[in-house]
């Protein structure tokens, strides 16, 4: 095989505040030869998510290093009897359009979670990464098993046409519960009612949120999925009902805060109000999005889940958005722009066809 060109966005460094375009960096490199035991990768898809702001973007010891991220990569040379020209892999190799993998490789820096070779026919291959990936088990197994909804529930959801979000409204009606979503504009708030089939959305930057959310749920609040802390939180904590349940999903609002503008995380503030926060194992814990990871390597049903999910969208019951930007070159602009909540439905990098 001819020399390869990798071409990958590292990590220039650590933002202050908002990330800005300096903060990364365009790297070029030729790639090893594939020995023994190895197979070169090349990414179809990177999904990009708040998570690494609020992380791996903080860190000093990771300036010079690869962006994360979960990947769906095509194997084009392989040197083990494990994986064959053509597969697809999903794993965690970032924002590059090639890299060297090896079985042994992981998904989300969990050793319990190896590579996975992707099934099309539960999806198209980007639904690794989203609804039938991190992102919609993480919806899945915070609703129903975390916070256990069940028929007759008022369930609110933050960013609820985002990638876990839009999720958790659907999975709630299927439940028989009423869903009432916390979204950014009038074609958000639409598209949940809409496409998605909530019973009301309400849209926080039109004004006077907290009457606004009171107003569409006058039973109070059963469980809120929390994927947004700071006013909107506000705005929900006066309205939960006793016995409410409030799985911790992220909260993108205080990602790109300095220290220096700091408030009490989602679960601090609950904690001060003298709420139990459900956790994934039932303790008083945030369900972060790293629970994804840690509750596929020790939940047994996470593949059942998956085809569940997949079983729902084929029927039609369970519907889904992307957010596509073309190239590795819009990394940077699409990440940036998701943190500000311009994206519509779960951001995706699709890298090369």
């Amino acid at each position: 095989m001819n020399q390869v060109v990798n071409r990958k966005i590292v990590l220039n460094s650590t933002p202050r505040g908002e990330p800005q375009p300096s903060d990364f960096e365009m790297v070029t490199e030729d790639m090893a030869p594939v020995q023994e035991g190895q197979m070169l990768l090349r990414t179809k898809w990177i999904t990009l998510d708040p998570y690494m702001r609020s992380g791996f973007m903080n860190a000093a010891e990771n300036v010079g290093k690869t962006l994360i991220g979960g990947t769906v990569s095509e194997v084009i040379e392989s040197r083990t009897s494990q994986w064959q020209t053509g597969d697809l892999v999903v794993g965690y190799y970032g924002w590059q359009e090639y890299s060297i993998g090896i079985p042994d490789d992981i998904q989300w820096n969990n050793p319990g979670m190896p590579i996975q070779k992707w099934d099309g026919s539960l999806g198209p291959a980007s639904t690794a990464l989203g609804i039938l990936g991190m992102t919609g088990y993480t919806a899945y197994e915070g609703l129903l098993n975390v916070a256990k909804v069940k028929a007759g529930d008022t369930v609110v959801v933050s960013a609820a046409s985002g990638a876990v979000g839009q999720v958790v409204g659907q999975l709630t009606k299927i439940h028989g519960a009423r869903a009432v979503g916390i979204a950014g504009g009038p074609a958000k708030c639409a598209f949940c009612i809409d496409e998605l089939g909530f019973d009301a959305c309400v849209d926080y930057k039109a004004g006077n949120l907290p009457a606004a959310l009171a107003e569409a749920v006058p039973g109070g609040i059963d469980i809120y999925f929390e994927n947004v802390g700071g006013d909107v939180l506000e705005a929900v904590i006066p309205l939960l009902n006793s016995g409410s349940r409030v799985p911790i999903c992220g909260f993108v609002a205080h990602y790109n805060l300095t220290q220096e503008q700091q408030r009490p995380t989602p679960l601090q503030r609950l904690r001060a109000e003298g709420l139990q926060v459900l956790g994934k194992d039932g303790s008083s814990e945030g369900f972060a999005f790293f629970a994804f990871a840690q509750l596929s390597a020790k939940h047994p049903d996470a593949e059942e889940a998956l085809r569940t999910l997949s079983g729902w969208i084929k029927e039609g019951k369970l519907k889904y958005r992307e957010s596509v930007s073309e190239g590795l070159d819009s990394c940077v602009t699409a990440f940036i722009g998701m943190l500000r909540g311009e994206n519509f439905g779960k951001t995706m990098i699709r890298v090369s066809d």
